[in-house]
């Protein structure tokens, strides 16, 4: 490739340019993948207009340069964009919008001959007019009504100055608004995209084998179990299982699926285990067909704001009625107009939306997704947190203390079979067993067992080797399958139980051994706790699975208000909604497949990095960084959010109101009336855009890097 060197800081980073026809905008996202994947390269940025290439990097510059000339027209593909350079799309998509609304403003008020620009203002308050022609036909007295009133009289009063004023703020306030659902919908997508690398397919001799994603293809028969997403579209050739199709259907309630059964891709195992022919792929999947037809809708905006919009809604029968009481005292149809063109209503509708907009580039430049902005508002609101205990207030990966064998097998032999069958399913503790199994190198194959079945917040039973084989909690594996302790291996259980949570491993209704899981806090998990407390968090509870001892020695460390332990999914669920029947709202953190009913329970839910593919799913926002910081940071971008809004509102009532009291009493004409109005809605927009609106959230983050 030839390019030319525009910019070197001779540290870290280069800026090429290689030409407009260099590639195009899809094999700019493939370049861009194909740059990122070298050694030493940390960040790559094209642009297809001029063949712009931002690289940052950490090896030796001349490699980059090597790397760049040797890439080749047959080299380049076309990609589908990352989430962060579709975000950066958008961005620039309207801020050339708005550029060029503001550039066309300016021309057209400068340059343009009167008569044309009088055209100009009638053509472009067509839509504005129709719109209120339409609230008038049915009877509503909204802001659509409003102002094409103030459009159609300061026009017929030849004002067109202060008409031309209002159809550029109306349109701007759109491209706004329509900025915010477009950014909404681009995180309810990126919820919605797999994210899938590894997947289990059952060969023609019926052994279970582990495989790329990208290596699959239509016919391979994929095995899926219990809390795993299905990553294809097909049909179930054998098995049955209760699916979650929430993302198909909008309905949370999970659907028995059995031989012949179609699924789709997206969807969630939530109990049972199926093996599944594949029939589509990537794009071709509905998953993909949903999101390319998600639209805009009225539910991905924040409840703040569409109560913004019903609060414009609700003043513009005052707007009239003052308008109308201003002519019938004065007969003076300049001061009556100057009423009108004062709209509070427009500036409510313009501010909100920025507002949110700030608040979301906040939240995802921090590698938060956001599902919506009405999440934001909930969030704020909240009164009470529970979090789950496992991979949430405590570390994210759990480590095995140690195994210990209380029959025939050796602790080796014990830690191989466990994760013979931990290795099914995505849960921190499976990863930890798994893990350890692999670090001592303990190899075990697909023939030792048959079916596995995972029971949620219980365990996994399955037949190994011909025998009954259950590993999991006290509860599934001493009461539920009845295996006895003796006391001995009681008195050994609960030397280890006062440190340890406990993983039971049992071989036909015997106890074989223990495995012992150590958890400890977050290192940040306490001063988060106490942050979040300050912030106006009234109570703080967790919810776990673990024994009594696990989960009280957590709770002291961490002074967490009240806690359950041996807590099953239904329980969790149930008490989160016993909370909000109290009148609280709450916020569910959690990370597991046992968290998801206490997740789409709670008023806003939260899932953590490495979260299962069904807490994700049901989460309202997720944290990409594996860090419990980012929920007060969280809280701090929410609440300034809110006082962002009413702070605006403030303005907004204050200003208008002295602009048409101005403009009443004849102090000011309709059009300074008017040039005031929007000009003082442009600065509280273009104010609510502004970083400084969220300085508590810099001065938190600038705390804790110290």
């Amino acid at each position: 490739m030839k390019f030319k060197i525009v910019y070197d800081n001779d540290k870290d980073t280069i800026r090429v340019r290689a030409g407009k026809s260099a590639f195009t905008n899809e094999e700019g996202y493939g370049l861009s993948k194909l740059l990122s994947n070298k050694k030493g390269i940390k960040t790559v940025k094209v642009s297809a207009v001029n063949g712009s290439i931002y690289i940052k990097y950490t090896c030796d510059k001349l490699k980059v340069f090597k790397y760049l000339s040797s890439i080749k027209k047959s080299d380049l593909f076309e990609a589908e964009p990352t989430t962060e350079e579709l975000s950066a799309e958008t961005n620039r998509k309207y801020i050339n919008k708005i550029i060029k609304k503001i550039s066309t403003r300016f021309f057209v008020q400068w340059f343009l001959p009167a008569p044309l620009n009088i055209l100009k203002t009638a053509y472009d308050s067509i839509p504005y007019v129709v719109a209120g022609l339409d609230s008038l036909i049915h009877l509503r007295l909204d802001v659509d009504l409003l102002d094409a009133t103030s459009l159609v009289v300061t026009m017929s009063q030849g004002m067109f100055g202060p008409a031309s004023s209002i159809a550029f703020l109306l349109g701007l306030s759109e491209i706004l608004e329509d900025y915010t659902i477009e950014k909404t919908k681009h995180s309810l997508e990126n919820s919605l995209m797999l994210n899938i690398n590894q997947v289990w397919i059952e060969t023609e001799t019926g052994e279970e084998v582990q495989i790329p994603f990208t290596d699959l293809k239509e016919g391979d028969k994929v095995v899926v179990r219990t809390g795993t997403i299905i990553p294809v579209d097909g049909i179930i050739v054998s098995g049955e299982a209760e699916i979650n199709e929430a993302t198909m259907t909008g309905e949370s309630l999970a659907v028995e699926k059995t031989e012949g059964s179609a699924v789709f891709a997206g969807t969630i195992v939530e109990n049972g285990s199926i093996t599944v022919e594949v029939e589509a792929l990537n794009e071709s999947t509905r998953i993909n067909q949903i999101i390319d037809l998600i639209e805009n809708s009225d539910k991905l905006k924040a409840g703040v704001q569409s109560k913004a919009e019903k609060l414009a809604d609700s003043i513009v029968p005052w707007n009239f009625a003052v308008t109308g009481i201003t002519y019938l005292l004065t007969g003076s149809t300049i001061k009556a107009i100057a009423a009108l063109t004062v709209d509070y209503s427009c500036a409510i509708k313009l501010a909100t939306p920025i507002s949110i907009i700030s608040a979301m580039r906040e939240a995802s430049e921090r590698q938060i997704v956001v599902k919506g902005g009405r999440y934001l508002e909930a969030f704020a609101e909240a009164d009470t947190i529970i979090f789950d205990k496992t991979g949430t207030l405590t570390e994210s990966s759990p480590k095995v203390a140690k195994c210990i064998s209380l029959g025939k097998l050796s602790n080796d032999e014990l830690l191989r079979q466990a994760a013979c069958l931990e290795e099914h399913f995505p849960h921190s503790v499976a990863t930890a067993i798994v893990e350890e199994a692999d670090a001592k190198n303990l190899r075990h194959t697909e023939e030792l067992h048959s079916e596995v079945e995972y029971i949620v917040a219980h365990g996994i039973a399955t037949t190994l080797e011909g025998k009954r084989t259950v590993l999991g909690s006290k509860h599934f594996v001493i009461e539920d399958e009845n295996v006895e302790i003796t006391p001995e291996t009681e008195e050994i259980i609960q030397e280890n139980a006062d440190k340890y949570s406990v993983i039971y491993f049992a071989i036909d209704g015997k106890l074989e051994g223990i495995i012992c899981i150590y958890d400890p806090p977050r290192e940040e998990a306490k001063p988060v706790l106490d942050e979040l407390r300050k912030l106006g968090i009234q109570d703080i509870i967790m919810l776990t699975g673990d024994s009594e001892n696990a989960a009280a020695t957590t709770a002291e460390a961490l002074g967490i208000d009240h806690y359950k332990s041996q807590v099953l999914p239904e329980d969790k669920a149930s008490i989160v909604e016993s909370i909000k029947a109290e009148g609280k709202n709450v916020i569910m953190v959690g990370d597991g497949i046992n968290d998801s009913p206490a997740l789409s329970a709670a008023n806003v839910s939260v899932a953590m990095k490495d979260s299962s593919d069904l807490a994700r799913e049901v989460a309202d926002i997720t944290l990409l960084r594996p860090n419990l910081n980012d929920l007060v940071t969280m809280r701090l971008i929410s609440q300034q959010m809110i006082d962002l809004i009413h702070r605006n509102y403030r303005y907004i009532l204050v200003l208008n109101t002295l602009f048409m009291g101005m403009g009443l009493t004849g102090v000011i004409t309709p059009s300074l009336t008017s040039i005031f109005h929007n000009g003082s809605t442009m600065l509280i927009g273009l104010d609510s855009m502004t970083s400084k609106n969220f300085d508590q959230v810099q001065n938190y983050e600038a705390l804790i890097e110290e």
